[in-house]
C-alpha cells in the first residue's frame, strides 16, 4: 500500500463571512491564539507523514506564501537582539515542499482538488480545509493516515451533527460500524433533514485514491451551482473500499464566527502561560 506523501490545501475562498478582517488578509491567516489557520493544519499534516504540501490559492493570498517563508530581516533582527526563533518553528519548511498552484475561478471544492492534479500524480493523497480546526492526541490526520493502513481505499472524516445541520453537510448513507470506522455506503450533499440517510457529516479531512481526479474532470455541478467534491466521492463508492473515520477529539468549525471565538478560547485555556488570566476574565464577564 503507498504511503500518503502528499496534501492539499484548497485555500482559494474569498472568507467573506469574516469581513471586514478578511477584505486584505486571506481567512486562512487569522490567528487562533497566536498561530494561523492554516498553520495549525500543515502542522496536523506534518505529523501524520505528509511530506509534500500543495496550496490551492487564488488572488490575494500571497500572506500564506510568505508565512512560510524565510523573514530575513525580523530573523536577523530577533537573532541580533540574543531572542529564541523557537516561535517560528514549523514555518520554514524545507524548499521544495509548499508547492503552490492557482484556482482561477471559485468553481468549488471539487474543482479546487482537481486542480491541484499535476502535482498530485497517480498518487493516493490527504486534503485538508484548514476551516476545520481539530484538536486531539494523536491529530485528525494521523488517525485517518493509521487507519487507511489497515482499510486502504478512500476516507473521510465524520462527525455526528444535529438533525437540523445536515444541510450543511455532505451526509454519509452508513453501512457496517466497528469502533470509529463506518463503510460508507452513500454520500449526499447538503440533504434537508427530513430526507438525509444518518446524521453523519463528512468534515475537513479526506484521504483520497487518484482516481477521484478522473471523475472531477467531468463532474457536473451541483449543489449551489459548484462542482462538489462529494458528488464525485459518491461515484466511487463500489470501486473502491469507502470508509468513514469518526475523529477522536475535537473539532472547531472555524469558518464561522462563533466558532472561531469558541476555538480561541478553548485553546487559550489550555494554554499555562495565558489560562489564568482568561479564566479570570471569564469569570469577571
Amino acid at each position: 500500500m503507498r504511503k500518503i506523501r502528499k496534501a492539499v490545501f484548497p485555500i482559494g475562498g474569498l472568507g467573506t463571512r469574516f469581513l471586514p478582517a478578511t477584505k486584505s488578509m486571506p481567512k486562512e491567516m487569522l490567528p487562533v491564539v497566536d498561530r494561523p489557520l492554516i498553520q495549525y493544519a500543515v502542522d496536523e499534516a506534518r505529523e501524520a507523514g505528509i511530506e509534500q504540501f500543495i496550496f490551492v490559492t487564488s488572488r490575494g493570498k500571497s500572506l500564506i506564501e510568505d508565512h512560510f517563508d524565510h523573514a530575513f530581516e525580523l530573523e536577523e533582527a530577533m537573532a541580533r537582539r540574543g531572542k529564541s526563533l523557537a516561535a517560528l518553528d514549523g514555518t520554514r519548511p524545507p524548499p521544495g515542499d509548499i508547492n503552490i498552484v492557482r484556482q482561477q475561478e471559485p468553481l468549488g471544492l471539487g474543482h479546487a482538488v482537481w486542480c491541484a492534479r499535476r502535482l498530485v500524480g497517480d498518487e493516493p493523497f490527504a486534503v485538508l480545509l484548514p476551516d476545520d480546526l481539530m484538536v486531539g492526541e494523536p491529530g485528525c490526520l494521523k488517525q485517518m493516515v493509521e487507519a487507511y493502513a489497515d482499510l486502504g481505499g478512500n476516507l473521510i472524516c465524520t462527525e455526528e451533527v444535529a438533525a437540523e445541520d445536515t444541510h450543511k453537510y455532505g451526509i454519509v448513507t452508513p453501512g457496517t460500524s466497528a469502533g470509529a470506522i463506518t463503510e460508507v455506503r452513500g454520500l449526499v450533499e447538503k440533504p434537508a433533514p427530513d430526507v438525509a440517510p444518518s446524521r453523519l457529516a463528512v468534515i475537513g479531512r479526506y484521504i483520497l485514491q487518484p482516481e477521484v481526479m478522473d471523475i472531477l474532470s467531468n463532474q457536473e455541478e451541483g449543489a449551489g451551482g459548484e462542482i462538489q467534491l462529494t458528488d464525485a466521492l459518491a461515484r466511487m463508492i463500489g470501486q473502491q473500499p469507502f470508509h468513514g473515520v469518526t475523529f477522536q477529539g475535537k473539532r472547531y468549525d472555524c469558518g464561522d464566527k462563533s466558532g472561531f471565538v469558541t476555538a480561541t478560547l478553548a485553546l487559550a485555556l489550555a494554554r499555562p502561560d495565558i489560562a489564568p488570566a482568561v479564566r479570570a476574565f471569564l469569570a469577571a464577564a
